[in-house]
């Protein structure tokens, strides 16, 4: 795919706003076989959703990691659902019955395994972020428009009806003009990481299969299952992990795609000599033309902007928008405006998106997607931006058109690093 396409389609997809309603099923000529990589985490959650669509069934499972798979084979088991048991992901995406997979794995698998399955002719919906790194991104958009394969990314707030009624808001240009985006994400119940000694790998655990191309290291408790979010072997820390989520609809709301420049300062200040690698703080600017978006996240505390733990706010001249998961409303400057109490959630969104997914694929159509690659792309690579910015300590301006940084050492942030003989695929 040329680099300007995806340029195109990128933006587009990302700035466009356009979101669809989930459809009931049709056409369906038989069930929609799935397939779970990664059965611990969001993976479950993901699977669990899907089964409430009509015409889908598991038919297989595949972790690393034996003693959460039999777990969750056990449980399937007590729904009378039979799976075929996978250890070895790519024997999964042999079996020619599956149709789609879901990927759940760390952040560090996911470009190498929906290359893999798209490829293998499967659908996809892989979890978030969808790369750990813009060179892993831009080959999954790739991948995807070459093999012609479905690929939703699991951001599925954009099947949220508020968060479409909150971005039409903004549109309305009832705010004023908006000068200022924040975005943030302060989790109190992501707990400091307590220093933990290596140990032996426990029984059941292919440790191997789970660092596939990270760093060979020894095996520590911290970096495995969800603590591997703050390692940056494995992934980027709070800033690509809820980062996603909460600068998509920054970028939505005000209709744009690439920043001018990007700048970033944080570090470890809450939590100084604990295990985790990411910041626990940071504070990160993206620079347009006549706005920023500033992104914050804190682990460990809850009390965010406007009292809440995650959202985005729109700051204009007549008021001020917030959003998060649970609603919406507008906080008027003065009399300028008119008040708008809390319009809240009334929906499931990871249903909705699951819905969605099935839908598109079953009409073979991917433009009804509400996350399509490119977005979940588009958004990757903007939070990329902000922990590169963090890691060389410098204000670093982005070249659109060449798809890099005008600055040397930054571009060496392009790539992530692959070990043990693995590489990106050629697409």
């Amino acid at each position: 795919m040329k680099r300007k396409e995806f340029i195109r389609n990128a933006a587009v997809l990302a700035a466009s706003g356009v979101f669809y309603k989930a459809s009931a099923l049709t056409n369906a000529k038989g069930p929609l076989r799935v397939g779970l990589i990664g059965v611990n985490g969001m993976g479950w959650a993901d699977l669990k959703a899907i089964l409430k669509v009509p015409n889908v069934e598991c038919i297989a499972l595949c972790d690393v990691d034996e003693n959460v798979l039999d777990k969750r084979i056990t449980e399937l088991k007590e729904k009378n659902i039979k799976v075929t048991r996978y250890i070895d992901y790519k024997e999964l995406l042999a079996n020619k019955r599956i149709d789609a997979v879901i990927i759940g794995t760390p952040d560090h698998w996911h470009c190498l395994q929906m290359i893999d399955a798209v490829k293998a002719g499967k659908h996809v919906y892989v979890e978030k972020p969808i790369g750990n790194s813009i060179h892993e991104c831009e080959a999954m958009v790739a991948a995807a428009t070459k093999y012609n394969r479905i690929v939703q990314v699991g951001q599925w707030q954009r099947s949220q009806q508020h968060f479409k009624d909150a971005v039409d808001f903004v549109h309305s240009g009832k705010l004023g003009k908006v000068r200022l985006v924040k975005a943030w994400a302060y989790q109190g119940w992501m707990k400091s990481i307590p220093v933990k000694p290596d140990t032996a790998v426990p029984a059941g655990v292919h440790y191997d299969k789970w660092l596939g191309p990270a760093q060979k290291r020894p095996f520590n408790p911290n970096r495995f299952h969800f603590e591997f979010r703050w390692f940056w072997d494995y992934a980027g820390g709070l800033m690509t992990d809820w980062g996603v989520h909460m600068l998509d609809y920054a970028l939505l709301g005000m209709k744009v795609s690439d920043p001018k420049s990007v700048m970033a300062a944080g570090g470890k200040f809450a939590y100084p000599n604990d295990a985790a690698e990411t910041p626990d703080t940071l504070t990160t600017v993206f620079e347009f033309d006549d706005f920023n978006i500033q992104w914050e996240h804190a682990n460990g505390i809850d009390l965010g902007p406007y009292n809440r733990n995650h959202g985005v706010s729109f700051i204009g001249n007549n008021g001020t928008l917030v959003l998060d998961r649970n609603g919406w409303e507008v906080i008027p400057e003065g009399d300028r405006m008119e008040a708008v109490p809390l319009q809240p959630s009334k929906d499931n969104g990871l249903e909705l998106h699951m819905q969605n997914f099935v839908t598109a694929i079953q009409k073979n159509d991917s433009s009804l997607l509400h996350a399509p690659v490119q977005a979940g792309a588009h958004i990757a690579i903007f939070s990329q931006m902000g922990n590169i910015a963090y890691k060389t300590g410098k204000k670093l301006y982005w070249d659109q058109q060449k798809r890099n940084f005008t600055d040397t050492e930054a571009n060496t942030y392009l790539r992530a690093k692959y070990n043990n003989g693995y590489e990106i695929p050629l697409v």
